[in-house]
């Protein structure tokens, strides 16, 4: 292969807009579109990058933005742990909760803000992102990388103590054992959540929990492994945990203040439960 023959970037750009879309499982065009607007190179700070491989990182050759138009983990934070999410696994949660034009979206955990402005993006028209991260150097770094975007605002907070705005949609990227009531509560009717539950070591589960008129749905979408959350990953509040099988049967999540943890129970926390049954049942 010559030179001349080589793709360009706004090739190779395009291609993993194409591969976003058909990871999202969504007929919604404005994926394909949103992955090749937002350019991950602009968020990731200076290369080279590192780019996490199992447990370990390997820094890319040079610093030509190719490298990042891959389903890898891009490291933030090498110290910390901190990573950019695999596209792959954030087109397919996209893809799942459908973010609309005009829907208020609060996404915690925004990194440095690449996936916010994605769910930005999708909510324009008329939409707004409230973008929580708890790292004051990665909240600034969002701030920063955002600064052009309307419809955006940031945050440097512990969004499990935060009181959070009604919204269509929240987006969490972090490990959580147990999401916060105040999460469930802040949801409209019909407003989803999609986050990483890690019940336990064993179990790592993205969950879309969607909030209908006789309680909250929920399903699994995929495996999904995060960093903790702080505030929302300790296991001391679990009083009943699942296994991986039972953790894959979950129908319904219900506020113990509205009903008592019954023999679906599947999981039970201090605050809300996971049941086995839905909520129509």
């Amino acid at each position: 292969m010559t030179a001349d023959s080589r793709a360009s970037l706004d090739e190779i750009r395009d291609f993993h807009a194409k591969m976003m879309a058909v990871a999202s499982n969504s007929s919604d065009e404005r994926l394909e579109q949103a992955f090749r607007l937002i350019r991950r190179e602009a968020f990731m700070g200076p290369g080279p990058w590192q780019i996490r491989v199992s447990a370990s990182y390997l820094e890319t050759p040079s610093a030509d933005p190719a490298y990042l138009y891959q389903n890898v983990l891009v490291a933030l934070d090498k110290s910390k742990g901190i990573n950019n999410g695999e596209p792959f696994l954030h087109a397919a949660f996209l893809g799942a909760v459908a973010p609309k034009p005009g829907e208020i979206v609060i996404h915690i955990g925004t990194g440095t803000g690449y996936y916010t402005a994605i769910l930005s993006t999708l909510v324009t028209p008329g939409g707004h992102v409230h973008a929580v991260e708890i790292d004051e150097a990665l909240a600034d770094r969002t701030r920063n990388n955002l600064a052009s975007f309307d419809g955006v605002s940031v945050i440097c907070a512990d969004a499990t103590a935060l009181e959070l705005p009604q919204a269509d949609l929240i987006y969490v990227n972090a490990g959580v054992v147990a999401p916060p009531i105040s999460w469930l509560q802040a949801l409209r009717p019909g407003g989803r959540i999609i986050l990483p539950w890690q019940a336990n070591e064993k179990v790592g589960l993205a969950v879309v929990i969607t909030r209908e008129s006789r309680g909250f749905d929920a399903r699994i979408l995929m495996s999904a492994y995060f960093i903790p959350c702080i505030g929302a990953s300790d296991p001391v509040n679990s009083a009943k945990t699942p296994n991986g099988g039972e953790a894959r049967s979950i129908q319904s999540v219900w506020l113990t203040q509205d009903r008592a943890p019954d023999e679906t129970a599947i999981a039970i926390y201090r605050d809300l439960w996971f049941s086995n049954r839905g909520v129509a049942v």
